[in-house]
Parts: C-alpha cells; structure tokens; sequence
C-alpha cells in the first residue's frame, strides 16, 4: 500500500552492497551446499547495531560506492493489528505523517527532500509502517531533524483528518473498487484464507470505518505506535559510523518513549484442517481469474527456509514447475505470479502468519476442474518423492539471486529495509548475514517433509474470480 510516490523513479540498482563476495577457500564449503553442488561466498553486510535510551532502535551500515545515504524509519505497526471497526487505520495514518508537524508545515516534509535532490515514499505493510528517504550523503543530518520532527511533534488537526480520509476513499476506488482486478489476489486471498480477524480483514479499509475515524482516534494511535520505543531507524549508505550514531542521538535521543508496555494483539492463526473455495464477481473483469494460497510455516524455522526454495521450484521463473504446466504444457495462462508476501514484500519482512500465492487470468473456456488437476499434478511431485540434486541446486542459486537484488536495491533502500525489520521483528539486524547458510543447510529431505505438511489439500484456499465485464458483454449481444 504505497501512499507517496513523489518522484520515486525506477532507478537501477547498480550500485552494489558495499559487501564483501568472494569464493571460499579450499575446503571450506558447507556439506549441504556441497551435495546440491553449490558454493558459498563470503557476503557480508556491514551491521553496527545499537539502542537508545528512549528504545529506539539504530542501525548503521556503510557502503562508500557512491555519495547517496538512506534513511529508513519502521514503526512497529501494521495493518493487520490496526483497531477493529478501523479497518484502513493503519494507512490512513501513514498518509498523516506527511500533513506536517512543528516545525515543517502540510507536505512541507516531501518539498525539503525533493528541493535537496533526493527522493522518498512511505508504505503501510503487514507488520510495520515505514518511511524513506534517499539524498546525498552529506544532507543526512537534514533528514533526520525531520524525521525526529515529525515523530516528536506531528501536527493532529481534524481540517488534516479529514483531507485525508478523502484522499485515502478515493485511493481505495481508483486501485480496488474501479479497478479491473484490483485486490486481486493480495487483499482478497487473506480474508478468505485466514480465521484470526487480525489477518482476515480488508486492510485498506471499509469506507464506513474510514469515515469513523476520530481525531482522538488518531491521538491515541500516535501516542501508541509512533514512539521511539516502538521503532527502528535504519542508515545506509556513504556514512562514517561515530558521525551518523551521533546525529541520531542528537535528535532522537530526547523524544519521549511510551509510557508502559505497547500492547499487540494475538495475530496467532490456526492450523487450516480443510481445503477452502471462495468466489468474487468483479464487474470490471473481462477474464476470471484464479488464485490460491497454502499457509506457510512459522519464519525463520528450517521448513520456512524449506518453503523459501519450494517457492522458487515451483513458482520462480519459467523453469518452475506451475510455469512449465500452467503455460508451456497446457497453455492455460500467459503467465502465473506469487510468492511468499510477494505482493506487499518478500518472505524477508513480516513478522506474522502468512501466505504463499500464487494467481494468473485465464480464458473463460477453461474450467476450473481442469486448473485444479494440474495444480494438484505438480504439487504432488513435490509431496511424494524428494527433489533430484539439481533442481535443489537451480532452487538455491535463485534464491540467492533474488536475495542479492533485493538487498541491493534503490541505492540502499533493499538493505534498510532488511535491516530495519530485523530490528523490530528479532532485535537481531545481524540476521541478514545468516541467511545464505540457513537456505545452504535445506536437504532434499526437509523440502519433502515441509511439502507434505504445508502443501497438504486441507492446507489450500482456492480463490475464482469471476468476470462480470465479459457477462455483461455476453447479455448485450444476445439482447441484439
């Protein structure tokens, strides 16, 4: 859910991890890896870790390839623990952050990073709200006065509330409500498959509820979430470390904290027993669509790692197994997308439960029989015998690959955002250097054990999302 996109362009990632990748030395690779036939390298992230008295966390990384820093700063607050009867809450709120505060006035924030050459955005997720900026490196201390500026003194007003839960209504029409497809799958498929209302309601917001919010509503929710001791701040980029932890504490290190213990709801979901199917009319659509979705172990456990490779055999590229059925064998769909919170992130950054999905179009000749049989063919090969050493292999290398360009990304925005997820969900930012190994150590046999449990028939939520545009379409020319 993407609220600001002020001149964010797409910018190629050219320029590295400021990171060390280097063949190990003899003797040295790790025995799963070897029996997948595959290496490791040396990579490694610059981390220096630390916390505030007021428990703010701070997270520095170095990378001197280029004269850019990012700041990034986390709040411990998602969507799906926002207050019930507030749907949308949680991103109506990222949208206040930018209606000013004491010292910068109403967008006043997005034209002194733009008139200092950089670039920012914010976003509403899962498990975290977050907000960016990427500038030159020595406009960094001007960054973060601004951002301890808002977290400090954020301008509450109802003529700011209201504004913006106009512009929020009108986001929720152009991107789900007037839009062919829109929420499909990625705010449809959580509500279906889900129980726990935490995780099973319409994150961008009910219209109804969104018109409810109060301005004491939204008080109480800054004083709650948006406190030091409830986030992370994360710099990278062309930084001297005794220089950036400073400046931080020079800004933030006064900001009040919290009173007491910041409450989170239980988001626990229970283990699905029975195979789910569900059906949406989309009146602008003019082919169905088809998605499903399977819950996914708890994250950072081996079979999560297990599940991150069982994503790329059988959905990753068009070497995986559901792109070789679904459009090389049988023609079904042009293409099939998904992921592990593919939609919102990665498998990377969230906290809570969650979904792997998977979604494509289709023609309207195609039964939803005949879809089901082959996707029940393919996964059936992963639940019934272990995959061959090159196909774990293959799995491996992609992993890592997708690993490397999202730690890479936008000039250091990739990076921040692991790292300051890490800060929030673990207290453990260090994590982004143990990934490699853990997805290195995954045998054939742990990706058949987690196939057989996570990728069971009562473990799978079917979504079919009929078209109404190519219905209405059929009805006009009979009626001629």
């Amino acid at each position: 859910m993407k609220t600001i996109y002020h001149g964010l362009l797409a910018l190629a990632a050219t320029f590295g991890v400021g990171a060390c990748q280097q063949a190990p030395d003899a003797g040295s690779a790790d025995s799963a890896n070897a029996d997948a036939g595959v290496s490791m390298s040396s990579f490694q992230v610059p981390v220096r870790y630390s916390t505030l008295e007021n428990g703010l966390k701070v997270i520095l990384s170095q990378d001197v390839s280029t004269p850019v820093v990012t700041v990034a700063v986390y709040y411990n607050i998602g969507f799906r623990i926002e207050p019930k009867d507030r749907t949308g809450f949680a991103h109506l709120f990222e949208h206040m952050m930018f209606q000013g505060s004491k010292n910068l006035g109403k967008m006043e924030f997005v034209q002194l990073v733009q008139r200092n050459g950089g670039v920012l955005n914010g976003s509403t997720r899962f498990d975290f709200t977050n907000y960016f900026e990427i500038v030159p490196a020595h406009k960094l201390e001007t960054i973060l006065w601004a951002e301890a500026d808002r977290m400090r003194s954020l301008d509450i007003t109802q003529a700011n509330l209201t504004n913006q839960q106009g512009v929020v209504k009108n986001e929720v029409k152009v991107n789900v409500l007037n839009r062919p497809y829109g929420g499909f799958p990625w705010l449809d498929m959580p509500q279906y498959a889900n129980e726990n209302w935490y995780n099973a309601h319409n994150f961008y917001g009910d219209l109804n509820d969104l018109d409810a919010a109060t301005l004491d509503d939204v008080a109480d929710f800054f004083q709650q979430y948006y406190t030091p001791n409830n986030a992370a701040i994360a710099i990278v980029g062309d930084i001297d470390y005794d220089e950036a932890r400073a400046l931080v504490e020079k800004h933030f290190g006064d900001i009040a904290a919290s009173p007491g213990n910041i409450e989170q709801p239980d988001i626990s979901e229970p283990r699905q027993e029975q195979p789910k199917r569900a059906s949406r009319r989309d009146p602008l659509a003019t082919k169905p669509g088809f998605a499903f979705a399977y819950h996914v172990p708890e994250r950072l456990t081996p079979e999560w790692y297990a599940m991150g490779l069982l994503d790329q055999i059988l959905l990753q590229g068009e070497d995986s197994l559901l792109y070789q059925a679904l459009v090389k064998n049988e023609g079904i769909t042009s293409e099939v997308d998904g992921g592990i919170n593919a939609s919102l992130g990665s498998m990377l950054n969230y906290k809570g439960p969650m979904l792997w999905v998977a979604s494509f179009i289709h023609d309207a000749d195609v039964s939803e029989d005949r879809i089901v049989d082959v996707l029940d063919g393919v996964i059936e090969q992963v639940r019934t015998k272990p995959v061959d050493a090159d196909t774990l292999a293959r799995a491996k290398v992609k992993w890592r690959s997708g690993y490397y360009d999202d730690v890479a990304n936008f000039w250091g925005f990739g990076r921040a955002d692991l790292l300051a997820s890490l800060a929030l969900f673990d207290d453990n930012p260090h994590q982004i250097n143990e990934f490699e190994a853990e997805i290195a150590a995954v045998t054939a046999q742990l990706i058949l054990q987690t196939a057989k449990e996570y990728l069971r028939p009562g473990n799978r939520t079917v979504l079919v999302l009929e078209a109404g545009a190519a219905e209405a379409s059929q009805e006009v020319a009979s009626n001629d």
